[in-house]
């Protein structure tokens, strides 16, 4: 096995290399408004430091959010050409887990990431890190009290930081685990497809309004 592995659906874009063992390359830079061009350095690099080239890698996993619609799209479209062109399985997870999975504990907690418009996503986990609730999207008031709370969410958000875990970001490692670990069991991959959970900030313009003639008794008004 050769898994590459990648998120893009926060400010980090993470790049990991698995070899059905351990990871054996790993690449992050945190910049939100570079995800293309991050990715495919990233990518790049981690093929190069593990020896490897396209042609040989085996399987590729993704984060699928949520995220905004820019940087999220980055990877998921990153991952169905890879998967297409190399025929290849892609395995989509949710990223709010990848951060689940790299939190240490044994109590429920709170993963919550920065949706823009003062809102966040967010989801429950158990103490095994395992998703009980979500992932949902609203302002900080709708999280629940009296869990730690991992992710960006505490950073942004003052109110909620009493209780901080980390990580703030996702982990290519903790996803290329995962993904890793799904396979070597059989089990199938999940489709690598979004999750928005609502529409994209920059929208298309609808039509342009009609514009009528004036009638002939108004062109000549004052």
């Amino acid at each position: 096995m050769l898994l590459l592995a990648f998120d893009t659906a926060t400010p980090a874009v993470t790049v990991a290399l698995h070899d059905g063992t351990r990871v054996i390359a790993e690449e992050s830079a945190v910049d939100a408004r570079r995800h293309g061009e991050l990715l495919a350095t990233a990518i790049a690099q981690v093929l190069r430091s593990g020896g490897a080239a396209h042609g040989d890698l085996t399987h590729v996993a993704v984060g699928t959010g949520p995220g905004p619609y820019t940087g999220l799209r980055a990877g998921l479209v990153t991952a169905s050409v890879l998967a297409s062109a190399l025929s290849i399985p892609a395995d989509g997870i949710c990223t709010l887990d990848v951060i689940a999975a790299g939190v240490a504990g044994s109590r429920d907690f709170l993963v919550a990431t920065d949706a823009r418009r003062r809102e966040l996503y967010w989801a429950h986990y158990d103490g095994n890190g395992l998703r009980r609730r979500g992932p949902f999207v609203g302002p900080p008031a709708d999280l629940p009290a009296g869990l730690p709370i991992a992710g960006m969410g505490p950073v942004l958000y003052p109110e909620l930081a009493a209780e901080a875990l980390g990580p703030e970001y996702p982990s290519a490692a903790e996803l290329a685990g995962m993904a890793a670990a799904r396979a070597l069991a059989g089990e199938p991959p999940h489709p690598p497809e979004p999750l928005y959970l609502r529409r994209p900030d920059a929208r298309e313009p609808g039509p342009p309004k009609r514009v009528t003639e004036p009638s002939p008794a108004r062109r000549g008004a004052p």
